[in-house]
């Protein structure tokens, strides 16, 4: 079932998703060399909860943390522990935020130091990816015209592997609604979309190949070939002429840039 939201909802999710922007921004100013994935992790919580929100991906179906953290070969899920981050890691944090009854979705890739040329261009490609599907997200268009320019970019393009396995998806009263957004597929295909359709659109690319498998907590989603992956996502509503980013990365962007410890040189 899809639901419409109308204009007093898209005002709440917008609100709960520039929560969720903050909350990255929040962490694009800690994160460095040093320190672990879990203390970014305690502090999104504590952010969220002090704005008076509550973190979504927390307890839903049994996930432990506020944010998946995934580094390196992990793609998306990723839970967030002690290991200590280094100089050349890629760490994409996805946050929820639960307010005034609607939920926001986001992510974003940071990178920690000095990254490759390659994993610089994996991580520029996948956030230009996301703008090119968002882009799509217009009344009248289908889910698939969004689907195909994200693959038409990434994988036709550049290469990359397109992670089949998981998908884009509608939001409002739950994390998850109707339609699935998938990163891969053909124009003209899929629901036609209206006036007022909320949904997450998120590129999971992979450097080298799109398989990939769980990790023993059930969650965690890594690469079969060892490579690295990025993910990006924005939560769009979609209007008549053009499209309506509700999340942002205005801030997260200059956090970015303000901290030496990240490298904001791939785009």
């Amino acid at each position: 079932m899809v639901y419409y939201k109308t204009n007093d909802e898209i005002g709440l999710i917008r609100k709960s998703s520039l929560l969720v922007s903050a909350t990255l921004a929040t962490v694009a100013k800690f994160l460095k060399p040093g320190i672990t994935t879990l203390q970014a992790d305690i502090l999104a919580e504590q952010f969220i909860r002090d704005n008076g929100a509550v973190p979504s991906f927390k307890n839903y179906k049994g996930f432990p943390f506020t944010c998946c953290i995934s580094v390196n070969d992990a793609v998306v899920h990723g839970f967030p522990n002690n290991t200590v981050l280094k100089e050349g890691d890629i760490v994409s944090v996805d946050v929820g935020v639960f307010m005034n009854g609607y939920h926001g979705d986001s992510a974003y890739t940071f990178a920690l130091g000095t990254l490759t040329d390659d994993v610089k261009q994996l991580l520029r490609v996948t956030k230009e990816s996301l703008y090119k599907g968002v882009d799509k997200a217009i009344a009248g268009n289908r889910i698939g015209d969004i689907s195909f320019a994200v693959q038409e970019h990434t994988e036709r393009k550049h290469g990359y592997g397109v992670v089949r396995e998981l998908v884009g998806h509608g939001l409002g009263k739950q994390l998850h609604e109707d339609p699935q957004v998938p990163n891969y597929g053909k124009r003209g295909t899929g629901l036609k979309m209206k006036e007022g359709l909320v949904i997450a659109i998120e590129p999971m690319i992979n450097m080298g190949k799109k398989e990939v498998y769980y990790e023993e907590d059930g969650w965690t989603v890594k690469t079969k070939d060892g490579k690295p992956a990025a993910h990006y996502e924005h939560t769009v509503c979609v209007q008549k002429n053009k499209p309506d980013i509700l999340s942002s990365f205005s801030e997260i962007e200059a956090n970015e840039k303000a901290n030496e410890y990240l490298d904001a040189s791939y785009y």
